[in-house]
């Protein structure tokens, strides 16, 4: 991007962002929109103003990645692509389609921008503190950007990967925790306690900013603080987020891990979704100042949607 977009922008290209994963799993009639949704701020940020990338050359050996170990939730990665310009727009209606670019999971052989396939849960983050050591070895200074579900942090091989990132030191490593307490059978707190995550992530010798994983000056914030502070420590931003976000009857409702809207819920969520565009004029203040841990206090920006990049 030749120029980086404003806090407003960023927020409503993230509206942009939900109403064409909506949208997606509407017309396929099969998806992951809870997840999808809670997700949508990290995936604008770092798309739209952190990774350095290339749409017109997605194999750019120097660019930054992006592992989405969550696999399930593509939609929202697949919007991003589309809307970069990494494929045309177009393509999002051909969402679980045989033969289509978009799998139900990502696929790194059919879809460009998608540098690994995913979908088997608790593998992502290993993949990345692989890609980010091999920055290391290799002298390059690209950085790595994984997306975990809370509930995947049931997974042991999660906190072996994060054993191994603070061994080698790879602050080029951002993990971002989409934390909103539920997974595909209830609550996280019900199905296997997690207890004190962000504890368990510096007891693994990682940088964490505990979030509002939804506040997108408090999301910018976070990033800005991770890109900033290199001390030999991978970062995690463990962000508090409502699973269904943007439309009110999926938000922290469990059902709404895996099934599609019909014609009545989809209409109801574009009117919702186009109520929170906000006028940039309406908006005044910074991206949040670090707070207790180096968490972002909070903050931020709205605009108007459909910015252009």
């Amino acid at each position: 991007m030749e120029q980086p977009l404003s806090l407003a922008q960023l927020q409503n290209t993230c509206v942009d962002l939900r109403k064409e994963i909506v949208t997606m799993i509407y017309q396929a009639q099969s998806g992951h929109p809870g997840g999808s949704l809670s997700v949508a701020e990290f995936v604008t940020a770092c798309y739209f103003r952190e990774m350095r990338v290339d749409p017109q050359n997605p194999r750019w050996e120097d660019r930054d990645r992006f592992i989405l170990s969550k696999g399930h939730v593509c939609p929202a990665q697949y919007a991003a692509l589309a809307m970069r310009g990494y494929f045309d727009r177009s393509q999002l209606a051909t969402l679980r389609r045989e033969g289509s670019i978009l799998q139900g999971h990502p696929d790194m052989n059919k879809c460009p921008g998608i540098d690994i396939s995913t979908g088997s849960l608790g593998q992502g983050l290993a993949c990345g503190v692989g890609m980010a050591l091999a920055a290391k070895l290799d002298g390059k200074s690209f950085r790595v950007f994984v997306a975990l579900g809370d509930g995947e942090c049931d997974e042991g091989e999660i906190w072996e990967a994060c054993h191994t990132a603070a061994k080698y030191r790879l602050d080029n490593l951002v993990v971002f925790v989409d934390y909103n307490n539920l997974q595909l059978d209830g609550a996280c707190d019900e199905v296997m306690p997690l207890g004190d995550l962000g504890q368990k992530f510096r007891e693994f010798g990682m940088d964490v900013y505990e979030i509002d994983g939804n506040q997108m000056g408090q999301m910018v914030a976070a990033l800005d603080l991770a890109r900033a502070v290199r001390n030999g420590k991978p970062k995690c931003i463990l962000g508090r987020t409502v699973k269904g976000k943007g439309v009110s009857y999926m938000e922290n409702a469990c059902e709404w891990h895996g099934i599609a809207p019909n014609e009545e819920q989809y209409r109801q969520a574009m009117e919702e979704l186009d109520r929170q565009y906000v006028p940039e004029a309406e908006t005044q203040g910074n991206a949040g100042q670090p707070g207790k841990d180096g968490a972002p206090a909070g903050g931020g920006y709205a605009g108007k949607g459909g910015a252009a990049v």
